[in-house]
């Protein structure tokens, strides 16, 4: 059993999206961070930066923080969704890291400039617009030359899909983006990603464009 703490953000969703295509039991713990509920003294033991998501593993003894870690955690502890080696494992890496380190803080800013605080920075709004839209069409081209972000549905795709889901809040026309709407739609339609995106609770249904 894995205890999974988490929240109804893009970083959690993506690692009960994992949890439930890779079919193992695991138990979610909400961690309310609009309560500040990352903060308590118990779940830092857990993880040290007061972020979620963060799991421990009863079976191996392991807890990690940080999702793309976790990710590649439980790739390699299933064999899934992340190959063994080669080219073919360092794309899933290469566009992972992508994840990691553009998609998410750079559309996360979008959410806190453009969604929340409209009309108290103008620049970094204009700066994390235009961010935004950049990262967009880096997806919807990579997207055009295949499928899936790494070749196979891979923990890339797991950890990339939750923080487009959040295009309202990012003022984005999916069908601006073509390449980018047929695989958010096809990664949609997986009844793992739908059961992985109201965990720990529903607070909405998955946004689909017009």
């Amino acid at each position: 059993m894995i205890d999974l703490y988490t929240w109804t953000t893009p970083n959690g969703r993506k690692i009960s999206i994992m949890l439930e295509e890779l079919g193992l039991p695991y138990n979610a713990i909400a961690v309310d961070i609009g309560q500040g509920e990352q903060h308590d003294s118990e779940f830092l033991k857990i993880s040290p930066n007061n972020k979620i998501p963060a799991i421990v593993d009863h079976d191996t003894g392991i807890s990690l923080m940080e999702s793309g870690a976790i990710l590649m955690y439980l790739a390699e502890k299933t064999g899934q969704f992340m190959p063994s080696s080669g080219a073919a494992r360092w794309s899933v890496v290469e566009w992972l890291m992508m994840q990691m380190g553009s998609v998410g803080p750079m559309l996360g800013q979008t959410h806190h400039f453009v969604f929340y605080h409209r009309g108290e920075a103008p620049y970094a709004e204009e700066r994390y617009r235009k961010e935004n839209a950049r990262i967009y069409r880096v997806l919807d081209t990579r997207l055009g030359e295949q499928q899936y972000l790494a070749g196979d549905y891979s923990i890339a795709d797991i950890a990339t899909w939750p923080w487009i889901s959040r295009y309202p809040r990012q003022e984005m026309n999916l069908h601006d983006y073509p390449n980018l709407l047929r695989w958010y739609l096809e990664l949609a339609a997986r009844p793992a990603v739908q059961r992985g995106y109201v965990v720990p609770k529903q607070v909405e249904d998955i946004p689909i464009p017009d």
